[in-house]
């Protein structure tokens, strides 16, 4: 779960950024920029950034029995949680913290949360520190919809703070995803990357529409996030777990049927299958005794019989593109640092880094070269940078494809309230009068994944044999079981 907790230890204003990097070839350098013959202005995307393209096995089909080494993230990938419950106890947890530690008024932040409130919730969104504003953008960076605190601005107010409804950060944001992740432009912005995020769009536009009540107008500029930041460090704290200390971790533990989902027997059976067949591992952004807490609900008590290696605290992304050391786990607690050399097939290990994971996976596995997967849901950790910065293709685990609705599907998602959004439109695209593109995350999607599904269980119904359609640059086959509504007529 809380891949939110290394951001936060790595930088106090540190914010988790989103990159499209361009690679490949000279041929493919505008392809970034160009999405249904949209004009963009190519002085804003350029990138020196050297880039390894992932293991290409069929450019037009994928087959989970193609890949020697198949890797899972464990929160909203394999566990899945009551997303309602779970961003009600976020928003109420930092709602609380502010009140109490940091004096803000009640009267804005503790009001029921009602379905015009959810709405406003959406996944992806961008936060702009300085001028109190929550931004949704295309995929050349174009900033389609934008909120003062609650209330929407209008395209000419937009244009109006944004030249050419561009900002310096988000333009950062979409040329070179890892270059924000510190440094000044980390103390401007936020990114909104999963559903441990969403419920802080909310908090922050109530605390500006508060500050603008009071002042009788908006602000020159805020500074609302630093104490944000410190309540998701209080209630993300890796160690509180273990002392059961504040409001988040206690209400997991005292009552985890309200807050997650248990997974299907089929998909034990399929993860079990599957590791007769290539190797299995795990790598999770969690620390090991919330973990083994969460996995042992979901999966059940022998869930680490279903990997050949368990990694915790893995630290993503910078687990793929750094060399950290490994530790080793005695009694569901962090240990001493070990040589990877030293690694064990069954092994449980906090912390490391892909190089000497992905060397011991080779050696494990029997195989020169392998090829790698990893399926997870967290589109800058789990899909672009495995993606572009090491050889493993993705397939992205992402609920509002169910939620928003397929082509000739009739499955729902119980929490689609919170998931979807009427007013920022669908997390896949933006559609007006005027606009029909992807959004900044759909064509991270089509871009950096073979295959996007909205729940493993339903790869597990389909044998380990079966081919399905992959994403390539022209089509949206990569959808499974089907393209999301929202789509469909691109």
């Amino acid at each position: 779960m809380i891949r939110t907790w290394y951001p936060f230890y790595k930088s106090v204003i540190s914010c988790l950024q989103v990159q499209s990097i361009l690679r490949y070839n000279a041929s493919d350098k505008l392809k970034f920029c160009t999405n249904f013959r949209i004009p963009t202005n190519l002085k804003y995307f350029n990138t020196t950034a050297s880039i390894i393209p992932s293991t290409q096995v069929n450019m037009s089909v994928f087959k989970f029995l193609d890949y020697d080494c198949i890797g899972f993230d464990l929160d909203n990938t394999l566990l899945h949680y009551n997303v309602t419950n779970m961003v009600h106890l976020i928003y109420e947890t930092l709602a609380n913290y502010l009140v109490t530690e940091r004096g803000y008024d009640s009267k804005h932040l503790l009001k029921p949360l009602e379905d015009k409130d959810l709405d406003f919730i959406q996944k992806g969104l961008f936060l702009d520190f300085e001028r109190g504003n929550i931004l949704k953008i295309n995929a050349n960076g174009i900033i389609q919809r934008a909120c003062h605190g609650t209330n929407l601005l209008s395209i000419e107010k937009i244009k109006e703070i944004y030249p050419e409804q561009r900002w310096e950060a988000t333009d950062a944001f979409c040329n070179d995803m890892l270059s924000t992740w510190n440094g000044p432009l980390s103390m401007k912005m936020r990114s909104l990357l999963d559903n441990f995020d969403i419920a802080s769009s909310l908090i922050f536009a109530r605390l500006i529409d508060a500050f603008d009540k009071e002042q009788g107008g908006p602000l020159n500029e805020y500074n609302i996030w630093p104490d944000m930041l410190d309540g998701f460090i209080e209630m993300f704290n890796r160690d509180h777990f273990k002392i059961d200390r504040g409001y988040f971790f206690p209400s997991l533990r005292e009552n985890p049927d309200k807050y997650m989902h248990k997974c299907t027997a089929r998909t034990i059976t399929w993860l079990q299958e599957l590791k007769k067949h290539c190797t299995t591992f795990l790598i999770t952004g969690s620390n090991v005794d919330f973990v083994d807490f969460t996995a042992t609900y979901a999966l059940g008590e022998d869930w680490q019989s279903l990997f050949d290696i368990v990694i915790c605290y893995a630290k993503k992304p910078a687990f793929f593109t750094e060399k950290r050391p490994f530790f080793n786990v005695v009694n569901k607690e962090e240990g001493n640092i070990i040589e990877s050399k030293d690694l064990k097939r069954g092994g449980i290990y906090s912390q490391g880094n892909w190089k000497e994971l992905a060397e011991f996976l080779e050696n494990i596995s029997g195989k020169q070269n392998p090829r790698y997967l990893y399926v997870g849901d967290n589109l800058l950790q789990d899909i672009y940078v495995p993606n572009s910065y090491v050889q493993c293709d993705t397939v992205a685990v992402i609920e509002e494809q169910m939620s928003e609705g397929m082509v000739q599907q009739k499955l729902s998602h119980p929490d689609e309230k919170v998931l979807n959004s009427t007013l920022w439109g669908s997390y896949f695209c933006l559609k007006d009068s005027k606009v029909n593109m992807n959004s900044l995350w759909g064509h991270v999607i089509k871009k950096y994944s073979k295959l996007c599904i909205p729940e493993i269980d339903l790869i597990a119904q389909q044998p380990l044999e079966k081919s399905y359609f992959c994403f390539n640059e022209e089509k949206y086959n990569g959808y499974y079981p089907a393209v999301p509504l929202s789509i469909s007529a691109f």
